[in-house]
């Protein structure tokens, strides 16, 4: 496995993060002790990177998986809230959850421009308040937008950013694959750490997911690519891919015949609530229900975390 260090941070990771999205009730649903197996599994073959997300519900897999471990891996996580008092809580709730001290990287969720990181100044000031005190060793924010990701520029408290970028630019909500690059470039020789989300593109390039990753591995500004993982097989296929080994052959075929959609299920009430918490614009009512365009959809997830009736879940 190839290691690289975050930025100017120190901390040193796998170029594979395993997005933990997957494991959770928000996509897979695995049983505790089966999505504990597969982080075991990765950390076997190398990784010792994980994402998280307050809103994913996986910190009791991650909790599970490293309790033995002598050496724990490198944990990022981040929250929606915006205030200072909800900051301080999200990031209690990840400490008391995993039983750590500290974590490695604790961030803004899904930022949108220099006016969505002004609105979450009080919980950013949190942060780098919690940073000081030894809770934290790096704060930075994730984001869809090329508009963040420049914002962050004239920030030198931001240390590490998680964009989305991909070799079509699917998911970027205002510009394309290279004027993402560009932007993370210049941040990146800057000396702020980058870690990449959606390679895939939500599984829109899962049938050219070899020139997909290879795009992504070939950007010296990535110092790693989080992926979402809910197999034994789509770890070690991606491992031996991120270590420069050779692939079993057949098994990369294999895993491209795997299918993922976003289903809507038949009570949906069509209350509109999973609109507004698309990020992609990919939802919309008709008929009384809420209706998916997949072309635009990314396979994130977050409408389901906010349905309240539990009617929107990627199979």
């Amino acid at each position: 496995m190839e290691y690289r260090f975050l930025g100017k941070t120190g901390i040193r990771v796998s170029r594979l993060c395993f997005g933990t999205l997957t494991l959770g009730p928000l996509q897979a649903n695995l049983s505790l002790g089966e999505g504990a197996k597969l982080l075991e599994t990765a950390f076997a073959l190398g990784v010792n990177f994980l994402d998280t997300a307050d809103l994913y519900e996986t910190y009791p897999y991650i909790k599970r998986a490293i309790r033995h471990l002598k050496e724990k891996p490198v944990i990022a996580s981040k929250s929606y809230d915006y205030t200072r008092a909800g900051m301080k809580e999200s990031l209690q709730r990840v400490l008391t959850e995993l039983d750590i001290p500290y974590i490695d990287i604790f961030m803004l969720h899904e930022q949108e421009s220099e006016l969505t990181l002004k609105g979450h100044r009080d919980a950013l000031e949190y942060l780098l308040e919690a940073k000081a005190d030894g809770l934290v060793r790096a704060v930075g924010f994730s984001t869809h937008t090329v508009a963040a990701v420049r914002a962050a520029l004239t920030m030198p408290e931001i240390d590490v950013v998680h964009p989305l970028i991909n070799m079509k630019g699917i998911g970027i909500q205002d510009g394309t694959a290279a004027e993402m690059l560009a932007a993370i470039n210049r941040l990146h020789r800057q000396g702020v750490g980058i870690f990449a989300m959606k390679p895939l593109g939500g599984g829109h390039l899962i049938s050219d997911s070899d020139a997909a990753f290879r795009f992504v591995l070939e950007q010296e500004c990535l110092d790693a690519i989080a992926v979402g993982m809910t197999s034994a097989d789509e770890i070690r296929y991606n491992c031996a891919l991120f270590s420069g080994q050779a692939v079993p052959p057949g098994m990369g075929e294999q895993l491209r015949q795997k299918k993922r959609k976003l289903v809507v299920q038949n009570w949906c009430a069509g209350c509109g609530t999973c609109i507004g918490y698309c990020p992609q614009g990919a939802l919309r009512l008709q008929d009384g229900r809420a209706v998916v365009n997949t072309n635009d959809c990314i396979l994130c997830g977050y409408c389901g975390a906010h349905c309240p009736d539990f009617c929107l879940k990627i199979y």
